[in-house]
């Protein structure tokens, strides 16, 4: 059964990662993907791959940076354009420092918050005219187990994660009387390339981050990208047709 078949997804860092994984399952179940992510980023080698895997994979690529405010109506605006409907958006863009809020900048802080929070906001803002025209609008955002359990030397991160909870939960009060469900997925320990690399800068700084992730999940391991992207999945089908304004613990149990 295909359980997205005929609708249109936008996937924020699409690049890699959970990104890449969810637009997989969301192409496998007949959605028409949207991927995105910065210009640099390997967004053509990503869809090329899904094409090649996936027989009939209807998929484009928009390479901007979400942090400029106005690339969301762009975004949007593209893809009206290309398909002429919108019914599931999920915010997925992210970007990490490692420093002790002790020493965090402004110019940092500024950063992680225009890329974290702020195209979360800006995103869903643009696609909800669209998302509300849709019978099965949504929205899911990806958070971070460490919105509730913080970690030395990853402030920013962490909260701009519990930003996106309650951001979640306010989009969901106020789209209510629209019938557009949001909800927010927290992934704990997740072997991405974007967690690879920026565990070797983490401990530059002087900060070791693997063995705290994973070791404080219950089953002592790390998860695979797919195993965040199938309950994103299942929150944007019809399946969680009466879930809204939750926020899903993908994160085997992790502790603190």
């Amino acid at each position: 059964m295909k359980r997205l078949a005929n609708q249109v997804a936008i996937v924020t860092g699409g690049a890699g990662g959970i990104g890449a994984a969810t637009a997989k399952l969301f192409c496998e179940h007949g959605a028409k993907v949207v991927l995105v992510d910065l210009p640099d980023s390997p967004l053509n080698e990503v869809s090329k791959s899904l094409q090649e895997a996936i027989p009939g994979a209807e998929v484009i690529c928009i390479p901007v940076n979400l942090a400029n405010e106005a690339s969301a109506a762009e975004v949007v605006s593209l893809v009206i354009e290309k398909w002429g409907q919108l019914d599931i958006l999920v915010n997925n863009a992210g970007m990490r420092s490692y420093e002790p809020l002790a020493d965090s900048t402004a110019d940092v802080w500024n950063q992680i918050l225009a890329v974290n929070l702020l195209s979360y906001v800006y995103m869903a803002r643009e696609a909800l005219p669209s998302l509300r025209k849709s019978k099965t609008g949504c929205i899911v955002n990806v958070s971070s187990t460490h919105a509730f359990h913080p970690r030395v030397g990853m402030g920013q991160y962490d909260v701009t994660k519990a930003g996106i909870v309650s951001l979640t939960k306010t989009l969901a009060y106020e789209e209510a009387q629209h019938q557009v469900r949001v909800n927010a997925i927290c992934p704990g320990a997740t072997l991405t390339p974007f967690h690879i690399k920026r565990a070797a800068e983490a401990r530059k700084s002087g900060i070791e981050i693997d063995h705290q992730r994973y070791e404080q999940n219950l089953l002592k391991r790390w998860a695979d990208p797919l195993e965040i992207a199938y309950p994103i999945l299942w929150l944007a089908s019809s399946e969680a047709s009466f879930i809204t304004g939750s926020c899903l613990m993908a994160d085997a149990g992790t502790l603190g």
